[in-house]
């Protein structure tokens, strides 16, 4: 290869992507935490699903002596550990579909504040909530004949509110399970 005035390599070839020149780093930066599948460091939304993604991150793999198990610890805010802890047998599936076999036998949740450790300074971001479901007429008109009866005008009125978006979120669901 011809050598540059700054006595630097230069390349014969034309343009390279990005992720080809990105590749051996993030290589070189998940091994070290002991990754040896880098996706689960890139592609960590893709693999456990975006609510769980914006509330926690991969921080290593740490290997047994015997080599069988390994734990993943998980990084999160004290407010969504007990939520992110329901999540670990669907967390630990989805991570071994990655690596092809079981890889992981146990998830370590570590708990820090809402900006992450000091090196990387992982932010994290809220879950979207949920979208609020369309209220039909019909379901609009049960909800209210629930709340007949009530005397409180704010009160019947969250009461409508809510028996309306629980009975559309019911049949939407038992649309789903059909």
């Amino acid at each position: 290869m011809a050598e540059t005035q700054t006595g630097g390599k230069r390349r014969k070839r034309g343009f390279e992507r990005a992720s080809g020149l990105m590749q051996s780093r993030i290589r070189e930066v998940s091994e070290e935490r002991g990754f040896s599948e880098s996706r689960l460091l890139t592609h960590w939304e893709d693999i456990v699903g975006e609510a769980t993604a914006a509330m926690s991150r991969p921080v290593k793999v740490s290997y047994a002596k015997g080599g069988f198990g390994a734990t993943l610890t998980l990084l999160t805010t004290g407010a969504y550990a007990p939520m992110l802890q329901a999540e670990l047998p669907k967390i630990r599936d989805r991570v071994n579909a990655v690596y092809g076999y079981n890889a992981i036998s146990r998830i370590h949740v570590t708990q820090t504040a809402p900006i992450g450790f000091a090196k990387g300074q992982v932010a994290f971001s809220d879950p979207k909530p949920a979208p609020k479901p369309e209220i039909s007429a019909e379901t609009r008109e049960t909800a209210r004949s629930l709340s007949q009866g009530v005397e409180d005008e704010a009160l019947r009125r969250a009461l409508e509110t809510f028996a309306g978006t629980f009975l559309t979120r019911q049949k939407n669901q038992t649309k789903e399970d059909k």
